[in-house]
C-alpha cells in the first residue's frame, strides 16, 4: 500500500512539473514598460516627486481628446448604438477613413482595402498573421516598438537591423540591404517609437526602391515582400518635419504596402479603441477574417463617432493647433534642459524632436559613481539612479529591443505637464553634478 502511494505521489509531481502553457506563450517576454511602472508606483505611494515620462500615452488632464469626438460617443451611445458592429467596421466609417486619407495624404483606395481594428495594435498583430509565416524572415530596425515580440507570436525569425544616432535611429537603404533576399516583411514606423524621429523623403524613397526591386528579382511563384507602414504618429510632427509614406512616394508600392493607423495618438484617444488597417484588398480581406475571430473590433459608438471626426476637418487643425503646441512645448523644454547640462560639461546629449511624443536622450553615465559609491554600469542602473535621485522616470532602449548600454532612453511627454518638467530639470542637474568618475 504505501509503495501505490509513493508511486502516485511521483505521478503528480511529474503533472505539476509539466508545461501548462503553449511554447509560445511560455517564451513570451511581458513588456519591460509596464515592469518600470511598478517602482513609479511605489515611490508614488511613498509620497515622491516623479516626473514620469515612461508612458506613450496621455493624461486626460493635459490632453483631453477632442470634445466634438467626446459629444458624438455620448450621443451614439444616447441613440443606442451599443451592439456588435460588423466585424470589418461600419460602412460610415471606413468611407470616412477612405475619405480621409485622400484628404490629408492624397492616398486613393476601394473600399475592400480598409479594415477597422479595436485600435491600431490589432492591424499590427493582423498584418503579422496574414502575410507571414512560421520561419519566415522579418527585417525590423533597432530600437523600434514591439516586433520582437510580434516575431515571437507568429514564429517567425526576426532580423532586427541596429540603427544609430547618426541616423537618429532610423534604417537606411544600406542597412536593409544585406537582410533583404528572402525576407517576408519589413515593418516600418514613421515617426518612430521610441524616438521620436521620421523619415525624409530621399532615404524612404531608397528603401521604396529597394523593396521593389526585390520584389521584380523574385519569380511567379516567390511570395512578395510586403512593407507594414506604422504611421499612427504621422499626424504630429514638429518644426520642419514633413510625414511621408511608401505609397504617395512610389505608388508602385501599393501592392506591398500595408498601412497601419487610428485615433490614439493623434487625438489623445488612446482608451477609445479605434484603429485601421489600409491596404491590399486581397490581405486585407484575409486579415478581416483573422480580427473576426479574434473579436479584436472598434467598439460601435465609438466608430459612428470617429466618422463624423474624421470627415470634420475644421474641427481636426482646431484640436491640432492646440494639442501640437502642447506637445511641442514639453519636448522642446526637455531638448533644451538637455542640452543646456551638456553645455554644463555633463555628459548629456539629445535629439531634435521631429515628431510623435518622445524626445531621444542619451545619460552617458555608465562608469560613474554614485555618492554611495555604487557604480553606474548599465542602462537600469542609470534609470534607477535618475528615478530615485532626480525623481526623472524613462525607459531605456533595451525595452525596444536593442541590447547595448549605450545610455540612450526615451521619454514620453504626453503624461506630464510642462510645470513638473520645468520643475525636475534642477533636479536632474543636481543629480548629475552628483555622479563622481
Amino acid at each position: 500500500m504505501q509503495k501505490e502511494h509513493l508511486v502516485e505521489a511521483k505521478r503528480n509531481v511529474s503533472h505539476r512539473a509539466a508545461r501548462r502553457v503553449s511554447t509560445m506563450a511560455e517564451g513570451l517576454i511581458g513588456s519591460e514598460i509596464l515592469k518600470i511602472a511598478a517602482d513609479i508606483r511605489a515611490m508614488v505611494a511613498e509620497g515622491k516627486t516623479i516626473c514620469n515620462l515612461t508612458v506613450g500615452d496621455f493624461s486626460p488632464a493635459e490632453f483631453k481628446i477632442p470634445k466634438f469626438l467626446e459629444e458624438n460617443i455620448k450621443e451614439a451611445l444616447k441613440r443606442g448604438e451599443t451592439n456588435y458592429p460588423p466585424s470589418d467596421g461600419m460602412l460610415p466609417l471606413k468611407k470616412s477613413i477612405l475619405a480621409f486619407y485622400e484628404r490629408w495624404l492624397d492616398l486613393k483606395y476601394p473600399l475592400e482595402s480598409v479594415l477597422v481594428t479595436g485600435g491600431s495594435r490589432p492591424g499590427i498583430y493582423g498584418t503579422y498573421r496574414a502575410v507571414v509565416d512560421a520561419e519566415d524572415r522579418v527585417i525590423y530596425p533597432v530600437p523600434s516598438w514591439n516586433n520582437n515580440h510580434y516575431c515571437h507570436q507568429v514564429g517567425a525569425q526576426g532580423a532586427p537591423v541596429i540603427c544609430n544616432s547618426e541616423r537618429a535611429f532610423l534604417p537606411t537603404r544600406k542597412d536593409l540591404e544585406p537582410h533583404i533576399r528572402g525576407a517576408r516583411l519589413l515593418a516600418l514606423n514613421s515617426p518612430l517609437n521610441p524616438t521620436g524621429t521620421a523619415f525624409s523623403k530621399g532615404a524612404l524613397e531608397e528603401i521604396c526602391d529597394l523593396v521593389l526591386e526585390e520584389n521584380a528579382r523574385r519569380g511567379r511563384d516567390e511570395r512578395p515582400l510586403f512593407v507594414m507602414y506604422d504611421q499612427v504618429y504621422w499626424m504630429l510632427t514638429f518644426g520642419s518635419t514633413v510625414h511621408y509614406n511608401p505609397v504617395t512616394l512610389c505608388p508602385e508600392m501599393e501592392p506591398y504596402t500595408i498601412f497601419v493607423d487610428g485615433i490614439s495618438k493623434p487625438f489623445a484617444a488612446t482608451g477609445v479603441r479605434v484603429g485601421w488597417v489600409v491596404g491590399p484588398p486581397d490581405i486585407v480581406q484575409k486579415m478581416s477574417s483573422i480580427i473576426g475571430h479574434v473579436g479584436a473590433w472598434a467598439p460601435r459608438a465609438e466608430q459612428v463617432a470617429v466618422a463624423k471626426l474624421l470627415s470634420a476637418t475644421d474641427q481636426v487643425k482646431a484640436y491640432h493647433k492646440k494639442m501640437k503646441a502642447g506637445l511641442q512645448s514639453r519636448l522642446d523644454a526637455l531638448y533644451k534642459g538637455i542640452l543646456s547640462l551638456r553645455k554644463q560639461g555633463l555628459p548629456v546629449d539629445a535629439i531634435t524632436p521631429m515628431g510623435a511624443i518622445y524626445l531621444t536622450a542619451r545619460f552617458a553615465l555608465n562608469g560613474r559613481k554614485t555618492p554611495s559609491g555604487d557604480a553606474l554600469r548599465t542602462n537600469e542602473d542609470i534609470r534607477r539612479y535618475l528615478l530615485h535621485q532626480a525623481g526623472l522616470a524613462i525607459v531605456p532602449f533595451q525595452a525596444f529591443g536593442m541590447n547595448e548600454d549605450s545610455g540612450w532612453f526615451r521619454l514620453s511627454v504626453g503624461a506630464v505637464s510642462l510645470a513638473e518638467i520645468r520643475e525636475m530639470l534642477p533636479r536632474l542637474e543636481k543629480s548629475l553634478h552628483q555622479l563622481s568618475h
